[in-house]
């Protein structure tokens, strides 16, 4: 299981734009040299953190991005399922009509990796971008 290159720079984004004082506008290829993003995927990727909540654009002169919360209110797993939807470590989870044995009640290997899917959820939920910052 690998996350995207995608979600690696939005991680780089969001952790440099939580490095900035409250609401200070930053430029896309600012974020972008800083954190040694390709501008053009950092603003095809800025879309999907503005769609989930974690990041506002300002547009016109002195336009850029800047945090929509406070760090602390972002999680890792927020920026993943912004840029990659919501996690699923394998098909049938996302699906219980995907498994050919029906799921839950017949396949422990399905019920297995439902909990491995939870325990992962959980631990992406369990880091901010407030305490990264420190």
């Amino acid at each position: 299981m690998n996350l995207n290159q995608a979600t690696d720079y939005a991680f780089r984004a969001v952790l440099y734009l939580a490095g900035k004082p409250k609401g200070e506008v930053v430029e896309a290829h600012e974020i972008a040299r800083q954190q040694v993003i390709p501008t053009r995927f950092l603003l095809k990727i800025m879309p999907s953190l503005i769609k989930g909540g974690i990041v506002k654009s300002q547009r016109g002169i002195g336009g850029g991005y800047y945090l929509a919360k406070d760090p602390r209110d972002i999680t890792l797993l927020d920026v993943v399922e912004a840029v990659e939807g919501p996690v699923t470590i394998n098909r049938c989870l996302a699906d219980d009509g995907y498994c050919s044995r029906q799921g839950i009640p017949n396949c422990q290997v399905h019920n297995a990796l439902a909990d491995i899917q939870e325990k992962l959820v959980e631990e992406l939920k369990s880091h901010n971008f407030g305490d990264l910052i420190k």
